[in-house]
Parts: C-alpha cells; sequence; structure tokens
C-alpha cells in the first residue's frame, strides 16, 4: 500500500495519551493513529447519515464513484451508480421533451 504524508495538528493532551499506546503495543505514532483513523472511518461507513450524505456527493458530482465505492462498498455503490443512470436519463428525456 502505498502512503502519503500528511501534516496536522493536535490538542497537547492527545498527542500526550496517543504517544501511550505505542509504548504499551510495541508499535509507533504513526500506526497507532493509522488503526485509530482507520477504525474511525469503517465506524462512520456503517453509520447511515454519514452513507446518505455520501451518496448525495457523488449524486451532485462531488466525488467520482471509485471514492463511493471505497466508503460504501462496491455492490452498494453500483446500485447508486445504476440509479443515477435512470435519474439523468429521465433527466434528458424531460429537457427533450420540453423543447418540442
Amino acid at each position: 500500500m502505498s502512503t502519503k504524508r500528511v501534516d496536522f495538528r493536535l490538542p497537547d493532551a492527545l498527542v500526550a495519551r496517543t504517544d501511550v499506546a505505542p509504548e504499551v503495543t510495541h508499535t509507533n505514532r504513526t500506526e497507532t493513529l493509522t488503526e485509530a483513523l482507520r477504525q474511525y472511518l469503517e465506524q462512520k461507513a456503517s453509520d447511515e447519515q454519514f452513507r446518505e450524505a455520501v451518496v448525495e456527493r457523488y449524486l451532485d458530482g462531488q466525488i467520482q464513484f471509485e471514492k463511493l465505492a471505497e466508503i460504501i462498498g462496491r455492490q452498494d455503490a453500483e446500485a447508486v451508480r445504476a440509479s443515477k443512470e435512470v435519474l439523468d436519463r429521465g433527466d434528458a428525456l424531460t429537457d427533450n421533451l420540453a423543447e418540442h
């Protein structure tokens, strides 16, 4: 898996708490934060409101299909894409009928 360096600021107290985990688990700060973020995102992906917001972003063209699939799963993303294609065809048909 490729990695990307990111820089961000954390409250001192959170850094202090974060630094205890690597000592206990014999890992490093990066591994600890990566695992915590992974768990958080997995939790969010199962949250229905979050999933709906991600789908809305896809339908509005704010995120690409692959990103949608990463977050809600490929099967659900395929269903959303199929629905979007039907809606888009309906919009095009409505526009075409309105012109004539």
